[in-house]
């Protein structure tokens, strides 16, 4: 028990430090970034200027890494994104370098870069998911799909669950074909548990497919039941290989008052349902969720991304990024190399790999 608590407070303590070390260091670039940027303005600074500054700081120290002309643009570009200190203090530099690098050179829209960078503190996304879910645009999925949440549930849950909910959801990590049925998306979604679980978001803990009720002498089956440990509540996914019928949210509305009065414990949450469809008429399904009296939202899934022309404009190409990703140099002589492991969800831990130090050294900041 000693050793144990001790160790606990030993890995807190590394914890902070590395944090505090990285805030310090992510200043320190924005006020880099911040002279460059004044200098431009005053002096009338260009390419060869920065070329020159890289060439003195490393020179002046040879053994801090993170000078390169490449990271000194980035530097400007993170300051003329975040221009109040305070902000950067208080907000940026709980991020390591290259996520915010990640998220000042994808993303142009000032509101847009904010939403990905509180949820990346929030869940403490790895770099690799933060690409991931930019590429999906989440910014445009999350809290889009039809429920009737604002009639059955009181705020603020009604609020949270319906930002719970995307539209579309998309699996593209599925290999499957356009025409697939039921049974075998069930099969595949479970068989890529953790990509399926990053899709939902955190919070949704797994329970069981094709979970058994038996109701007055029958035996029905839910295709997926989850529980959501922010919502307080159980949820239960129907998957549809076709386009989203009014009979299917009678049935649905007859599983969630079964998961109520069987299931359900006390301070359980009323339970949520689910519809995933192949497609769906969104006039169709706000009509058919008025009159249902139990939680219920319904959202399209893809098995392909199909990305806004927009959004393709603004990603690079995969050489692109990597060719970022080997020539961004971060400073690894003032931070200890420590990986720090945060739960991505509650289902389970991130792997191992994508959480080690050589899978991630842009990210040692």
């Amino acid at each position: 028990m000693f050793l144990t608590e001790l160790k606990t407070h030993i890995r807190r303590a590394q914890l902070k430090s590395v944090l505090s070390v990285n805030k310090e260091l992510i200043l320190l670039y924005w006020k880099i970034g911040k002279d460059i940027l004044t200098n431009q303005e005053t002096l009338g600074w260009g390419a060869k200027d920065i070329d020159q500054l890289s060439q003195d700081l490393r020179t002046e120290f040879p053994d801090m890494k993170g000078f390169s002309v490449r990271n000194l643009k980035y530097m400007q570009a993170f300051a003329a994104a975040y221009p109040e200190e305070e902000f950067v203090q208080q907000v940026a530099a709980q991020l390591p370098w290259f996520h915010l690098c990640v998220i000042i050179t994808r993303i142009k829209d000032t509101e847009e870069r904010l939403f990905y960078l509180k949820k990346t503190i929030e869940h403490g996304w790895s770099r690799n998911i933060l690409v991931h879910q930019i590429e999906s645009g989440l910014h445009l999925r999350e809290g889009t799909s039809t429920t009737n949440f604002a009639l059955t549930l009181p705020p603020p849950q009604s609020d949270l669950a319906h930002q719970t909910l995307k539209d579309p959801y998309i699996f593209d990590f599925l290999t499957l074909s356009e025409e697939v049925q039921e049974m075998d998306l069930e099969n595949a979604l479970i068989s890529h548990i953790q990509d399926f679980f990053l899709e939902l978001g955190v919070g949704f803990a797994y329970l069981g497919r094709q979970y058994h009720l038996s109701i007055g002498d029958q035996d029905f089956y839910l295709d997926l039941l989850f529980y959501h440990t922010k919502l307080h509540c159980y949820v239960v996914i129907e998957l549809k290989a076709h386009e989203f019928k009014p009979e299917y949210a009678g049935k649905l509305n007859f599983y969630l008052s079964a998961v109520d009065d069987l299931i359900r414990q006390d301070g359980d949450n009323p339970t949520i349902g689910i519809l995933l469809c192949r497609e769906k008429n969104k006039a169709i399904a706000e009509y058919v969720l008025r009159d249902i009296q139990k939680p219920m939202g319904v959202s399209e899934y893809q098995l392909t991304r199909a990305l806004s022309e927009e959004l393709k404009g603004r990603l690079p190409c995969v050489e692109e990024i990597e060719k970022v990703i080997e020539e961004v140099e971060i400073t690894t002589s003032v931070v200890p190399k420590c990986s720090i492991e945060i739960k991505a969800f509650n289902s389970g831990e991130m792997s191992k790999k994508e959480n080690s130090p050589d899978n991630h050294s842009p990210d040692q900041t």
